[in-house]
């Protein structure tokens, strides 16, 4: 499946949208109810639903509070819940906003069906949904706001290939594992057409291996890990290289590495910019990682909900100019695309400099050293 997108966003140095600046990034979880009336909207109630926790720190750390933050600045008044991995939970959650009349529903869905079901039910109702960071194949929600996910998986193709020739020069083939996410998950399926977009020339020149590619189901990193390390005693304990679809599933893949003295030997991508993530970066055990704005994201969903909330949905085609294929559905879907950026270990900084993370939470006792030579503080 292929993402396209008739106009992407301008980044510039990565960190602004056309319609609106970067904002400052904020730590904490955020308050998940507020009003503030100031705009033209008239505090509109929006709902917001995230979908777990567990595969990554992003939904609670980053896109909680800057929803929170966005949607207020426009003067709406969100409700942001976390179903938890739980699509019973995600109805549930949805069922008592839809009760509550909100104006607008930002879902961000375990997986499609239980996405395309809320939509459907929430649009019944004349509640307008956008689909965040997920697109629900299959589905009926208008908008969508999102990253360029194929050119995400572009640019951990070009990560690894770039990690590969450091780290393995001249190895022909090199033998290569894939981790891919959830196969439910439609961000999964574009990561890797844009992995293979990069990779699949050097698996057919014969210069890299694949020994298997593995989905993972829930993005589950402790069944990641345990599947990695199934995939590699049974190639022999070899391998050059690792592409891991997000920080999380790196994480654990690194963790076996460990235990067969391996890391820091082989290239292994990531995606998110975690603490985790970029720590991994910085002692030189993952190759590199994908930042996306998040920043950026939450506030092109809020300018979305606050036209979509007074019902003028020519403001919000003004807003949402990309185009993303539902291939289930069969329609292209008004999107936000927005531009990710390739992280190794000497760009780490400038995630910082953004305000994503703080030095503190990266430079601890085994990177310090690495943040001191980057100019870290």
């Amino acid at each position: 499946m292929r993402s396209k997108s008739l106009a992407l966003i301008a980044v510039g140095t990565g960190l602004a949208v056309a319609m609106t600046a970067c904002g400052a990034n904020t730590s904490g979880g955020g308050t998940t109810t507020g009003t503030n009336t100031d705009s033209g909207s008239g505090g509109a109630k929006v709902g917001v639903i995230l979908p777990e926790t567990a595969s990554s720190a992003r939904w609670e750390g980053f896109d909680k509070p800057l929803l929170d933050k966005a949607l207020k600045a426009e003067g709406l008044t969100p409700d942001i819940q976390n179903a938890q991995g739980d699509v019973q939970k995600f109805s549930t959650l949805a069922d008592g906003m839809i009760n509550a009349g909100v104006k607008v529903l930002i879902i961000a869905t375990p997986n499609s069906e239980v996405g395309a079901a809320v939509a459907k039910k929430a649009e019944a109702q004349g509640i307008a949904v956008i689909d965040y960071d997920r697109l629900n194949l299959g589905g009926s929600s208008k908008y969508y706001v999102s990253f360029d996910n194929v050119k995400v998986g572009e640019l951990q193709g070009q990560g690894f290939v770039e990690g590969m020739a450091k780290l393995a020069p001249g190895k022909k083939p090199a033998e290569v594992i894939e981790i891919e996410g959830a196969p439910t998950d439609n961000n999964a399926t574009l990561f890797h057409e844009g992995q293979r977009k990069v990779l699949q020339p050097k698996y057919d020149a014969g210069d890299f291996k694949l020994v298997q590619s593995q989905a993972i189901e829930n993005w589950d990193n402790q069944k990641g890990g345990t599947t990695f390390e199934q995939i590699l005693t049974g190639n022999g304990q070899k391998v050059d290289g690792v592409v891991a679809a997000n920080d999380g599933l790196a994480g654990a893949v690194i963790t076996v590495l460990k235990k067969y003295g391996l890391n820091g030997k082989v290239p292994v991508t990531g995606q998110d910019a975690t603490p985790e993530g970029l720590q991994a970066v910085l002692r030189g055990d993952q190759y590199m990682t994908v930042f996306k704005p998040i920043a950026d994201e939450a506030q092109a969903a809020a300018k979305l909900a606050a036209a979509l909330a007074k019902g003028d949905t020519a403001a919000a085609d003004k807003i949402a100019t990309g185009k993303t294929k539902d291939t289930k559905g069969n329609r292209d879907v008004a999107s936000v695309l927005l531009t990710p950026l390739l992280i190794t270990k000497d760009k780490v900084k400038s995630v910082v400099d953004a305000g994503f993370v703080k030095a503190s939470e990266i430079c601890v006792a085994d990177t310090q050293a690495a943040c001191t030579e980057l100019g870290i503080k």
